[in-house]
């Protein structure tokens, strides 16, 4: 129906933009490859990538406080326990303390024969004698070398041209050969990587060749691969240029078939989850990155939200992320630095509704789950997960559903529904969520943030169900017996204390209520009964029931709840609620 006043509507031209008046004009688009049939854009992620944990290098290194070596222990041996097979541990010849870590770690039989550590090392003979001896004894290493082969680095940082910066690399690559043949034994099975560092700056064509005069000199062949470490050393444009860069190399290496094409993204676009997934998808055999994205300026790639992202989708990531509690606070303590509330998965406030309509829809969501599996006679958790606001089960990871609800002035009636059904199995008719529901808006519009699921069951109480310890209202239900008599009607016989004073009652009705509800108006009370549902709070021999009434009293309508092990007894207590509630006022 047509507006009466016609209201100016806003259309696109009536909402400009304003130039920002930054210096935008030192800038430029960053060049990406030519690939106009590329593939990766049709491709899905079925299997886990390789990974490798670089948190006890790139993730130290930028570190306020770097790890003790007790740290680095401890961050070690969660990357174990998670199933990491291979785990960079350290920059030995640049520091001393890398170096005795490395040694303590391989002298103390700390590493699994099934695990691989890899150490770095700059492309100086001197530097990588050192770097290979630290690795004397292990079962199984790498050596990785890196150069800076992109042309800002060449010419800024190292004033070296195209052939000098090729030959480093291969020069880098002999001592590398050189050294492991002189200091490593037949205990040791001994791998190699190389990174073109700053690959994503490098022009497509020179890291190729670079990559392809490495591989010369180290001759990959079947049980003889290399590592080809391809990194954005700085984010510098969107996810899809980096996947054709990588599909580029893919297509254009040599010896494919003997290469572990791997990918070493940073976060400064804060795209390298991204970024990593298309790389995968365009070719990439494996992932280097770091727990929470700890490492250089903002990070590199999150490995937890990337194993996670792909346990979400039904893929298996390799590593148990299923104590996820666990894992941020031991890298926490490793590196003295929070994981942000908000973080993907492992963050505190993750699988937290405070908003109403989030929270009816999470709540619905677990009721037709369960309804579903009863149906099906299966487990939970045999059904596919459909939750709505919740893309895997928080128990997955090792949380619990009590901290998926909580409540504020945002809140609404799912969610103050759920945290009375979880945690006190109280299952609150529909109308009667809303009335709750109020009374917890009015508490936190009055009294502002969070009120616990602790506060929201003591609120309850007082509204609902006095105890011997706070009683209040003007009656209270001392006993009752019930007789079928003539023409189906029941007969009702109770004992109440009104106004402190007990009374004995008889009433004939249509059930329990309808008689309970005649015996009070002989008293003076004006209560109808609108409507009425109960359920069970639990099975055996002590299994109680909760009894819900909704009733007109003097005018007013308010619901009434009961709880005890008879269900006409808890029904009878449901009336008396509502009743006593309108007495309060």
């Amino acid at each position: 129906m047509p507006f009466a006043n016609r209201p100016t509507p806003i259309t696109a031209s009536s909402v400009t933009q304003q130039p920002s008046g930054m210096p935008i004009h030192k800038y430029k688009p960053f060049q990406g490859v030519d690939l106009p049939d590329r593939t990766w854009p049709s491709k899905t992620i079925t299997v886990a990538p390789r990974w490798l944990s670089t948190d006890l290098r790139d993730g130290n290194q930028a570190l306020i406080d770097p790890m003790s070596p007790v740290r680095k222990r401890t961050m070690f041996d969660l990357l174990v326990r998670m199933g990491y097979k291979e785990i960079e541990v350290g920059f030995p010849a640049a520091s001393q303390t890398d170096f005795d870590f490395i040694r303590s770690i391989i002298e103390e039989g700390a590493v699994p024969e099934d695990v691989t550590i890899s150490v770095l090392t700059q492309a100086r003979e001197e530097l990588i004698e050192r770097t290979v001896e630290s690795l004397i004894g292990a079962p199984k290493a790498t050596v990785h070398l890196y150069n800076a082969t992109a042309p800002t680095f060449r010419r800024v940082v190292f004033n070296v041209d195209r052939d000098r910066c090729r030959s480093i690399a291969v020069s880098g690559t002999e001592h590398v050969m050189r050294f492991a043949d002189k200091h490593l034994g037949d205990e040791t099975a001994f791998g190699y990587e190389y990174s073109p560092e700053i690959f994503i700056d490098t022009e497509p064509d020179f890291a190729l060749e670079v990559c392809e005069a490495v591989m010369d000199v180290w001759q990959p062949e079947a049980g003889r691969e290399i590592v080809l470490n391809l990194p954005a050393t700085i984010e510098r444009s969107t996810p899809n240029v980096y996947a054709d860069q990588i599909e580029w190399m893919s297509r254009n290496l040599t010896r494919r078939e003997f290469i572990a094409l791997s990918v070493h993204p940073h976060n400064d676009r804060g795209a390298a989850v991204a970024a990593t997934e298309l790389a995968v998808m365009a070719g990439a055999d494996r992932v280097e990155g770091c727990l929470f994205g700890h490492g250089e300026r903002t990070g590199n790639v999150d490995l937890v939200t990337l194993g996670m992202n792909l346990f979400s989708q039904g893929v298996d990531p390799m590593i148990d992320f299923s104590e996820i509690d666990e894992i941020r606070r031991t890298v926490e303590y490793c590196t003295q630095l929070p994981v942000h509330p908000r973080h993907p998965y492992a963050g505190d406030l993750v699988y937290t509704a405070f908003s109403g309509s989030h929270q009816d829809a999470i709540k619905k969501g677990l009721e037709v789950l369960e309804r579903d599996a009863a149906e099906a006679g299966k487990p939970v958790e045999e059904l596919d997960w459909a939750v709505p606001y919740l893309p895997i089960d928080p128990k997955d990871v090792g949380r619990t559903y009590e901290a998926v609800i909580r409540v504020n002035s945002q809140s609404g009636k799912g969610g103050v529904a759920y945290v009375l059904k979880a945690d006190h199995k109280m299952d609150l008719p529909r109308r009667a969520q809303i009335e709750f529901s109020r009374i917890i808006q009015t508490k936190t519009d009055a009294e502002g943030g969070e009120v616990t699921p602790a506060q929201i069951w003591a609120t309850f109480q007082d509204e609902y169900l006095p105890t011997p310890d706070a009683p209040w209202g003007r009656l209270e239900l001392h006993g009752h017996r019930t007789v079928s008599g003539e023409n189906g009607k029941d007969v009702l016989t109770v004992e109440m204390g009104v106004d402190g004073v007990v009374q004995a009652l008889e009433a004939i009705g249509n059930g329990p209520i309808d008689a309970f509800v005649r015996a009070l108006s002989e008293l003076g009370f004006d209560a109808r009964v609108l409507d009425y549902s109960e359920h069970a709070m639990s099975g055996g021999e002590d299994a109680r029931a909760a009894a819900y009434v909704e009733c007109a009293v003097d005018g007013r309508v308010l619901w009434g709840v009961g709880v005890d092990e008879n269900i006409v007894r808890a029904s009878l207590k449901a009336v008396v609620s509502a009743v006593n509630r309108a007495a309060r006022g």
